[in-house]
């Protein structure tokens, strides 16, 4: 009687275990795991060489990483697109970004998109149409 006691508890343990451990990983919809897993940099970087300097944050979820730019372009996007850093389709209000670093929004699959903010302030303009200012903060932000 006592063997089978200990065997039902047994039992009962891993069937808990079990239980708990398909419920955690339910926990995330799928696609949603580390967005930064596919990251290019994790960490703050120094990319290229020129007479204008801007540093760009990519803030996605509760990580971020900044950029500092040097580049002889006059426009933030050609500046980006240079060091590979964004990516996505042409539309008829200019470059509708998809990947920032490696880590990709999609409207149509998640209702996410970067924001474009300069100093915490949302652009009104895209990244292919806004001038570099010379030492200035911008941010690709991932929302949702």
């Amino acid at each position: 009687m006592r063997v089978k006691t200990i065997t039902s508890i047994i039992i009962c343990i891993i069937v808990a275990f079990v239980f708990c451990t398909s419920l955690v990983s339910c926990n995330n919809a799928p696609g949603e795991n580390d967005i930064w897993e596919n990251a290019t940099y994790t960490e703050d970087t120094e990319l290229g060489s020129g007479k204008t300097t801007f540093f760009l944050e990519v803030k996605a979820e509760d990580k971020s990483v900044t950029f500092k730019i040097n580049t002889d372009k006059n426009i933030i996007g050609d500046a980006l697109k240079e060091h590979k850093l964004v990516s996505g389709e042409q539309g008829q209000y200019g470059l509708y970004i998809k990947v920032v670093n490696g880590i990709t929004a999609d409207y149509e699959v998640n209702s996410a998109y970067w924001s474009f903010n300069k100093n915490g302030e949302y652009m009104m303009t895209g990244v292919d149409s806004t001038e570099i200012a010379d030492g200035e903060h911008y941010e690709l932000v991932y929302t949702k």
